[in-house]
């Protein structure tokens, strides 16, 4: 999600030169592949065989005309090559069988985080919030797969994993939010047709910025007549405006503080650095909560009017929840940068905490700087989960032999970032925002249910922030009790944490099992 988690998360990785940042206009020419094989897993104590299927299908941008031509805006002839791998549980009807899309964010990133971290038949083992050993790594069979419940499809964003995107102005086609979304509408569409899966009951699974792709994905596949029965957020960014990223340059925009402080709070708590210790987390978070929402943000909203006395306590207890000095917090305005509060947290120990899981911390890079200069769990992991995939591409599902996997690719800061909410005529001067999109499909689809997942010791996308916008959605009363929520003692990536991956599969198991229709 974040310009510096990009770097440390691998999702900045270089682009390969064979199609660079802007492909060659050359018409582009890709064939879908398929590579099979089979497996089986235990989940619950009963044993899954399943077939895999790792390939590409061939996705072309919105406005491509099939009589070809030379290639413009009106008549694109850029493609997408969209690697995935599915799982198939063998000896069911497809029709009584769930299928969930599965999908990380970035944006830019490939999904082999939830692949090997979270409900793949196999995952790589790492440590649980310190840096992982160097290779080799170990890769075992995935006792929470959600095998369990439904087969499985994840899929790479176009031009990441074993993907490749070609044609004339091939990014400006694939690379923005609405183009993105397109995309996946469309390789969601094909793949139904490619696999007879039209009558299964369908989900969509997406993680950071893949919440966004998740919650515009309903609306996008209603226009393509399919319906989904569910829809699974974890560690969601729907509303762009709440994010913690750089607050400081867009002044008067308090929000973003607001909603991060529960997290701040929860990682101070967690490494014991408050001058009182509470012994139980939630009680906790539900006290920071109700002075976030209330003496903190009138005292926001007051700007430079807040009286010195009054700017004195609203410090003072800044310092009881989250444990920074009074004196830094009066310096930074009583608003907490969220690098600054990873420098700053542990700066007598020189150490630095994650960004993605703040449980995590390495040793500070500079001291002297103002802000983390990176993501101390993105380092301790990436490497892990991309030679582990790497190496289970290859020998197990014989894919990707002489190629180079894509974890991620540099286009955060080239991203199109408008988007033409329903309603509009045009795509938003704004920070994006999908909250309408999910409304409007719960309302054309009322059935459909929503689940939240979120980290306590995520300060990417803060667990609270989460809360705070699906609270603002804009659903009739009815509608509200379609969604719920799910909270967990680990970070961005849960199910890292693996007491957290057994809860998170077994919420996500009850929610399709109760939504499924098949009972």
């Amino acid at each position: 999600m974040k310009k510096n988690v990009l770097l440390a998360f691998a999702l900045c990785c270089c682009i390969c030169s064979a199609w660079g940042g802007e492909a060659k206009p050359a018409k582009p020419d890709f064939k879908p592949t398929e590579s099979v094989s089979t497996g089986s897993v235990t989940v619950g104590g009963s044993r899954i065989p399943y077939q895999a299927v790792a390939g590409t299908l061939v996705v072309h941008a919105k406005g491509w005309d099939a009589s070809g031509g030379p290639g413009d805006d009106k008549n694109p002839t850029a493609e997408a090559a969209m690697f995935y791998v599915a799982y198939f549980k063998r000896g069911v009807r497809p029709a009584h069988r769930p299928i969930t899309f599965l999908f990380n964010g970035g944006p830019g990133s490939s999904s082999v985080w939830l692949h090997m971290g979270a409900f793949g038949p196999v995952r790589v083992l790492t440590a649980d919030h310190t840096h992982t050993p160097p290779a080799p790594y170990r890769i075992v069979s995935n006792d929470e797969s959600l095998l369990d419940v439904s087969d499985l499809v994840f899929v790479d964003a176009p031009g990441t994993g074993f993907g490749r995107i070609a044609g004339k102005n091939a990014a400006k086609s694939f690379y923005g939010v609405d183009q993105d979304i397109h995309a996946f509408a469309v390789f969601v569409r094909e793949f139904l047709s490619k696999y007879n899966r039209w009558n299964s009951p369908k989900y969509v699974y997406g993680e950071s910025y893949g919440t966004m792709r998740a919650a515009a994905l309903p609306l996008a596949l209603q226009r393509e007549d399919i319906d989904l029965n569910g829809v699974v957020l974890q560690s969601d960014i729907l509303d762009w405006d709440l994010m913690p990223d750089d607050p400081q340059l867009n002044p008067s925009v308090d929000l973003p503080y607001i909603v991060t402080l529960p997290s701040y709070a929860a990682t101070a708590w967690y490494h014991h650095e408050l001058p009182s210790q509470p012994q139980h987390l939630l009680p906790f978070l539900r006290q920071v909560e109700h002075f976030a929402t209330t003496d903190y943000t009138l005292a926001l909203m007051r700007g430079n009017s807040l009286p010195p006395a009054q700017q004195q306590a609203i410090a003072a207890k800044l310092h009881a929840y989250t444990g920074l000095p009074v004196a830094y917090l009066l310096k930074s305005n009583l608003r907490i940068e969220y690098g600054a509060f990873q420098k700053e947290l542990m700066a007598s120990q020189e150490l630095t905490t994650g960004t993605l899981d703040t449980r995590f911390t390495g040793p500070t890079l500079d001291p002297l700087s103002k802000v983390a200069g990176y993501d101390p769990q993105s380092a301790a992991i990436s490497s892990a989960y991309v030679s582990a995939f790497n190496t289970y591409a290859r020998d197990s599902l014989h894919y990707g032999k002489g190629e180079y996997y894509k974890p991620g690719i540099p286009v955060y800061s080239s991203w199109d970032y408008r988007h033409q909410a329903p309603g509009a005529n045009r795509p938003l001067i704004a920070l994006p925002n999908v909250l309408p999109d999910l409304a409007v499909a719960m309302k054309r689809n009322p059935d459909m249910k929503v689940m939240v997942n979120g980290g306590y010791f995520d300060i990417s996308t803060p667990f609270y922030e989460g809360w705070f916008e699906m609270h603002h959605l804009p659903i009739p009363p009815s509608l509200q009790g379609n969604i719920e929520y799910r909270y967990y003692k680990s970070g961005h990536m849960i199910y890292v944490h693996l007491p957290a991956l057994k809860e998170l599969h077994d919420n996500v198991a009850a929610f399709i099992r109760g939504t499924d229709n098949l009972r």
